[in-house]
């Protein structure tokens, strides 16, 4: 039987589609779409969105009450709890006293406790210790620095769009030798694609793309066609757009084809230089699935089985896309 009389008779109103495999060597080049000077002006264009200098430092299931987390953004050490009524708490990681970790600490309520000479640090803070202000929208976790964000603040986060229901999802977080935009620059690049996750991506196509000048806010995303795959010769065909809501933050959205509305939210956190000077940036990623099919309402009851599989896919891709951007980062402070 011919392939096409096979894909003549799949029916079209299942995720999966059959699709003909090709040979990874034997790909439309896409080098000669991938325009350095479209994606650097892509870039800068990125870098100069507004921030309202918030950070992005962890999954919000991943802080409890029964402990504290350490965490370092820029530079800064901080330490964040949560109390009884679940609120979240972040502020600096020393104990104002002698400099003892408060991430050590131990919870109580609102407070910490130290354990190195008993004082307690109250989330309201004191004229030693003073909490930043902080923000939990139910699947990451943020912080307020205006002391290294150097923007006008603002109340919230800016997040891009995500599904009304974001109980379907995953975070991944990864560390790389490098800096934000290298991360950010990685995702203005769609071209690679199909080149560097073949084990992913397949007949991927960019239809849509900013002008190399004068990019605005209406003509900033990148749009294009691909297809997820699942096995060799089956995927998920989808359309999705690649937006930047902030300068650290690359959204990729459904916009058609199943799961229409889910996100893949990449969030690059500075961390700050490490033993050898060189910048380390934490790549933080958030995929928030949603699905208008009666059957989706059953992964919210698979979710201890699911996440851990979408967090293996998310994390096999961004070793490989870490490496990229880490090379960027190589070549650029090299040449400096």
């Amino acid at each position: 039987m011919s392939g096409r009389a096979e894909f003549g008779r799949w029916p079209k109103n299942i995720p999966l589609q059959l699709f003909s495999p090709e040979e990874w060597s034997r790909q439309r080049p896409t080098h000669g779409d991938a325009d350095p000077g479209l994606i650097a002006a892509a870039l800068r264009w990125s870098q100069q969105r507004p921030s309202g200098n918030w950070y992005t430092f962890a999954a919000s299931r991943s802080i409890g009450r029964d402990r504290p987390l350490s965490t370092t953004i820029g530079g800064i050490e901080l330490v964040a709890w949560r109390d009884e009524r679940n609120v979240l708490h972040v502020g600096p990681g020393a104990c104002p006293h002698l400099g003892a970790p408060l991430a050590e600490a131990q919870v109580d309520d609102s407070a910490l406790i130290c354990r190195w000479h008993g004082l307690r640090v109250e989330a309201t803070g004191s004229a030693r210790w003073c909490p930043y202000p902080s923000y939990d929208d139910g699947v990451l976790a943020w912080v307020r620095l205006d002391a290294i964000g150097e923007q006008p603040p603002t109340d919230t986060p800016i997040i891009g769009p995500r599904p009304a229901d974001t109980t379907v999802h995953a975070v991944t977080r990864l560390t790389g030798v490098c800096e934000p935009r290298d991360i950010i620059a990685n995702r203005l690049d769609p071209w690679h694609g199909s080149w560097l996750h073949p084990y992913s991506f397949t007949h991927l196509e960019v239809t849509q793309a900013p002008p190399r000048h004068d990019i605005i806010e209406e003509n900033h995303r990148f749009l294009l066609t691909v297809t997820f795959r699942v096995t060799r010769r089956l995927g998920v065909p989808v359309e999705a757009e690649f937006t930047c809501p902030d300068p650290r933050t690359i959204v990729m959205r459904i916009v058609s084809g199943e799961g229409t509305g889910s996100v893949i939210e990449t969030h690059a956190t500075p961390i700050g230089p490490g033993p050898d000077g060189r910048a380390r940036t934490a790549v933080i990623e958030a995929v928030i699935a949603n699905s208008e099919r009666q059957g989706f309402r059953h992964a919210r009851r698979v979710l201890p089985v699911l996440r851990p599989l979408m967090t293996h896919a998310a994390t096999r891709l961004w070793r490989d896309d870490m490496a990229y951007a880490e090379r960027r980062y190589q070549l650029r402070t090299h040449r400096r």
